[in-house]
């Protein structure tokens, strides 16, 4: 493995907080058997990390995130800028915090986006990727660090597969396990969900087969509408009626328009909002690719059931939170992931008007717990 900064793997203690950099784990045959001659994982770190390497943190993103969950040596907000940090929960005056950018993203690690060895973005033969080989190859990254236990690994959504499946694959090499608004395998609704997101991309005339990425145009249309259908997912009908209701945006008329474009309601202007920011910076095979790791989400696969592979758990410490107005991953999955585990645990609520985003935007609600149970 090498790091492409020129540092050794235990001067990264040492490196700035916050600022992406890369590590080569060299070839990889993924789990339905794809293969790439390199992968290139793009991680940042935070913190210090101990002679023993005992206060290693990991912490997995979600879907569109990347590896910034905190400001550091780069003013950049992070996306849990809240909860890590110098003295917050997971504070990095005492942990080393570590966080990678997903295989199959557009963040710093080998995605579609990327060169092959002929200099020709993988486009549509970049491989099937699943949570496994994500997990797989943090390993790796672990192991340069040479971190050979984490004190905790934690996140939310896919973060949360991402910490549970850690678990599964490696109990011995994780101590406490956090699982924010996340089950241990996805269900038929959020894979009907993720299947149209995915199908208004490769149906979008632009996507080309996945191999766009010479021409003029790129498949925004259809990224586009899979945000705004995942978004809808992401918060409450509650939230929506609330903030927004019947209104129509600014002067548009969104009823009775003489001309054949309609004005739009304030809630469909939100929406083209949450599309336009996501198309500005993500790459649609990367959505997909990430999304049908989501969709094949399953712990038990390779270990014959979910309850085998969740025995497998004993050794873990864990802590299981919902999100209680989650309409994406119903808080019935977590409590039911929790009452699954070797020792079962009760569920954490955070409480919260807008939904599954909540992890997101009120993860701080679990501040004290985590500091009596986790990060005491």
């Amino acid at each position: 493995m090498v790091l492409h900064d020129a540092e050794t793997a235990r001067g990264l203690d040492h490196a700035p907080d916050g600022i992406l950099r890369h590590l080569s784990t060299g070839e990889y045959t993924f789990e339905t058997g794809g293969y790439l001659p390199d992968v290139v994982l793009g991680f940042e770190t935070w913190g210090t990390l101990n002679a023993d390497a005992s206060n290693a943190v990991y912490v997995a993103h979600a879907l569109t995130g990347d590896s910034h969950v905190a400001r550091g040596a780069s003013t950049e907000p992070g996306w849990w800028d809240g909860f890590v940090g110098p003295g917050r929960t997971i504070d990095t005056n005492r942990f080393f915090v570590v966080s990678a950018n997903m295989i199959g993203g557009c963040s710093g690690t080998t995605g579609p986006a990327s060169l092959d060895p002929n200099g020709v973005p993988w486009g549509s033969r970049f491989p099937f990727t699943t949570i496994k080989d994500s997990v797989r190859l943090e390993a790796r990254l672990a192991d340069a660090l040479g971190i050979k236990v984490w004190h905790t690994v934690l996140g939310g959504s896919m973060g949360g597969a991402r910490a549970l499946e850690w678990a599964v694959e490696f109990p011995e090499r994780v101590k406490n396990c956090v699982v924010v608004a996340s089950t241990a395998q996805s269900s038929a609704e959020q894979i009907a969900f993720a299947q149209a997101q995915s199908s208004a991309i490769r149906l979008d005339p632009d996507y080309s087969g996945g191999d766009y990425y010479s021409n003029e145009l790129i498949p925004s249309a259809g990224l586009g509408i899979a945000r705004r259908i995942a978004h809808i997912t992401y918060r409450t009908e509650t939230e929506l009626e609330v903030r927004f209701g019947r209104s129509a945006q600014g002067t548009e008329t969104p009823v009775g328009s003489a001309s054949l474009e309609r004005g739009r309601y304030q809630v469909e202007s939100y929406l083209d909002h949450q599309a336009n920011k996501l198309i500005s910076r993500f790459d649609a095979n990367s959505y997909l690719i990430l999304t049908e790791a989501l969709m094949s989400h399953d712990v038990g696969r390779g270990y014959g059931s979910v309850e085998n592979a969740l025995a497998r758990l004993a050794p873990v410490n864990f802590f299981v939170s919902a999100v209680d107005t989650d309409r994406l991953y119903w808080p019935e999955q977590s409590e039911r992931l929790a009452q699954g585990l070797p020792k079962p645990v009760a569920v954490r609520y955070i409480t919260s008007p807008i939904g599954h985003d909540g992890f997101l935007t009120d993860i701080e609600q679990l501040g004290e717990a985590l500091s009596e149970e986790i990060f005491s």
